[in-house]
């Protein structure tokens, strides 16, 4: 596939920046822009180059991790290109994305494009690991078995996702099931562990993340996690929800208790014309999660 001029891609690095050096881990940019079971508000296929152009106006330093994380590894943008028509097909075409960037030892940062997308891209990360964890922010529990007659709605992304073997789910920020999908999450308490947006006072981070400790885990972001003050800008806002302070250290300690952190997808953004600030948080959010993955977090404050 095309690759985006370093320049036009995420961050907008020059082209010496973005090849970093031969030693250092590769990181491949997706736009993916699947638009396909919205079922409220449209736009999600407008978001991936929304957030790669809010990516051009970040500084690079992180002043928390008190380091440029671009430096820390190589990267790379896909260049725009077809989404296959419905959401199976498409499923079927991120997956095959994600397996070819797994090939070559990339790691995939996968920028949607409605929720449904996570479905295909976890496949050939289930296919490596056996424990795979997938560390899900999001306002909605998505373990409906299809949604308006559509198996692979973003309404169902997670339930899809669990049809596959060995995977666990660590929920963050839900707020909002429906009472078919219920007896499927009370059923499945071993593999899925739920925390509530209305009990958030009393979470225990050492608790929330204890499921992955040790084993590999996979990032997949709803931006409807967050609260739809922050967040207006995605088809089914949420009141109730998580804040920018609530995330990041959640995804610091999953980060530095996981095996590794393998692969992640942000999701649903519908950007908003004029309304700059839901983008440049999505995309602030995908270079904090390359920065807690590829800097040492040991050495730093």
């Amino acid at each position: 596939m095309q690759r985006l001029l370093p320049d036009q891609g995420f961050l907008g690095l020059g082209p010496e920046d973005a090849a970093g050096s031969a030693n250092k881990p590769g990181v491949t940019v997706v736009p993916f822009g699947l638009e396909a079971t919205v079922s409220y508000g449209g736009g999600t296929a407008k978001g991936p180059a929304a957030i790669i152009s809010a990516s051009h106006q970040m500084e690079l330093f992180d002043e928390e991790l008190w380091c440029e994380p671009s430096a820390a590894f190589q990267l790379e943008t896909l260049a725009p290109f077809p989404i296959a028509e419905g959401a199976k097909p498409a499923v079927g075409q991120i997956e095959h994305i994600v397996e070819n960037l797994l090939a070559e030892d990339r790691f995939p940062l996968i920028l949607g494009g409605e929720h449904s997308l996570t479905a295909g891209a976890v496949r050939p990360f289930a296919k490596r690991h056996k424990d795979l964890v997938l560390l899900q922010i999001d306002a909605h529990a998505d373990l409906r078995d299809g949604y308006e007659g559509e198996p692979y709605s973003h309404a169902a992304a997670m339930r899809r996702c669990l049809d596959l073997p060995g995977i666990s789910i660590i929920s963050v920020g839900i707020r909002n099931i429906s009472a078919e999908e219920v007896p499927y999450l009370e059923a499945n308490r071993d593999r899925i562990h739920t925390h509530w947006a209305k009990d958030k006072k009393e979470w225990n981070l050492a608790n929330v993340i204890e499921p992955l400790r040790g084993k590999p885990v996979y990032i997949t972001i709803d931006v409807d996690g967050f609260d739809s003050s922050l967040m207006p800008a995605t088809g089914t806002p949420e009141p109730g929800g998580l804040f920018w302070d609530d995330v990041l250290p959640l995804l610091r300690a999953a980060t530095a208790n996981a095996a590794q952190i393998v692969g992640a997808d942000i999701t649903e953004l519908a950007p908003i014309d004029g309304w700059h600030a839901c983008d440049f948080l999505a995309a602030k959010l995908a270079y904090k999660i390359l920065g807690y993955r590829f800097c040492d977090l040991e050495r730093l404050p």
